[in-house]
C-alpha cells in the first residue's frame, strides 16, 4: 500500500477528492496538481502514471507509489505537497467538513450531526 499522502494527492489528480469540495477548494487542487505535474515530468513514467490515475484505487496506486518515490528523494517537495493538501482540507467543504473515500465497499455511509437516536439495518 502506498504512502497515506501520495494517495490522497492521486485521488486529487484523479479528481475523486474535489467531486464534493468548494470551488475555492478546486482551484487549490489545481495549482496542486499542477505542481506534481510539473514535478512529474522530470521522471520517467511520471506524466503517464498522473494521467492514467482513474477514480478506482488500483487506477491510483502506480501515481501513488510514483510520488512516494519522489517524497523519498526530496523531503522538501513532500512536505511543500502536504502543506498544499492540509490548506485545501482546510477549505475544502462549505461546512468545513471533506470526506474522501477510496476503496471498495458494498455501502458506505457517512453522517454528520446526528441529534437523537440512530439506527442503520
Amino acid at each position: 500500500m502506498a504512502d497515506p499522502l501520495a494517495l490522497a494527492i492521486a485521488a486529487a489528480a484523479a479528481g475523486k477528492a474535489a467531486e464534493s469540495m468548494t470551488e475555492q477548494a478546486q482551484q487549490a487542487i489545481a495549482v496542486l496538481v499542477g505542481k506534481v505535474r510539473e514535478r512529474l515530468r522530470r521522471r520517467p513514467g511520471g506524466i503517464p502514471a498522473l494521467d492514467a490515475a482513474g477514480h478506482d484505487e488500483a487506477e491510483m496506486e502506480p501515481l501513488a507509489l510514483v510520488l512516494e518515490r519522489e517524497f523519498e528523494v526530496s523531503p522538501d517537495f513532500r512536505d511543500e505537497v502536504a502543506g498544499l493538501w492540509r490548506q485545501i482540507l482546510e477549505s475544502g467543504a462549505e461546512s468545513g467538513v471533506s470526506n474522501v473515500f477510496l476503496g471498495k465497499a458494498d455501502k458506505v455511509v457517512q453522517v454528520r450531526d446526528v441529534q437523537g437516536d440512530l439506527t442503520i439495518n
